[in-house]
């Protein structure tokens, strides 16, 4: 259910830059409405990634800045994520932009998952994460999917509230280099006189 109301989102991040390469870390197989082409879908396992390709998990097989788009779909926590999430600034083109879903531990909905292996962390624990990668999150956190029911709702609304996930948005930003003005060389004062 609540990967169903977060497909719409994924799809339209993904959409969102269109002939740009992207890259997907889930907790599940790519959904079929996922269309997008240029993209690679990876899935943790023991040893790494597997999925699309396989890989280590804190190393990427890709080039730096060659991906537009990143998706993080309930993957880690934010107390393990930093060599993957290093990896995932790397590759981020300048400009482009993280999409994290994860589930809210303040919604009602969390008796769905109580007891599995599963665990949810605040927004705050993430942003804190993706700022340690260098990369810029947005001040909003949207969240989605159902409150108490276990019904298919992929509506966004402005802040997490008691929905069962919220996304974070995070952006790789440059400094522009500003070239530092020359002092303006002043004539002497003739002191004599």
């Amino acid at each position: 259910m609540l990967l169903a109301s977060e497909t719409g989102v994924i799809a339209e991040a993904l959409q969102a830059r269109p002939g740009l390469p992207w890259l997907a870390l889930s907790s599940a197989a790519r959904p079929r409405e996922i269309t997008e082409p240029l993209g690679i879908w990876l899935l943790p396992q023991a040893q790494g990634w597997g999925g699309d390709l396989h890989c280590a998990q804190a190393t990427l097989p890709l080039l730096t800045e060659s991906v537009a788009t990143v998706v993080i779909q309930h993957v880690g926590s934010p107390a393990t994520a930093l060599p993957w999430l290093s990896e995932c600034a790397r590759v981020l083109l300048p400009g482009g932009k993280l999409w994290l879903f994860a589930l809210n531990p303040l919604s009602p909905y969390r008796r769905h998952w109580l007891g599995q292996a599963v665990s949810a962390h605040e927004p705050f624990s993430w942003r804190r994460s993706l700022r340690r990668v260098q990369l810029q999150t947005d001040a909003l956190t949207l969240g989605l999917g159902a409150r108490w029911q276990c019904d298919v709702d992929a509506r966004l609304q402005r802040g997490a509230g008691i929905r069962a996930a919220y996304v974070l948005q995070a952006e790789k930003r440059r400094i522009p280099l500003t070239a530092i003005p020359t002092r303006a060389i002043r004539p002497a004062l003739d002191v004599a006189g």
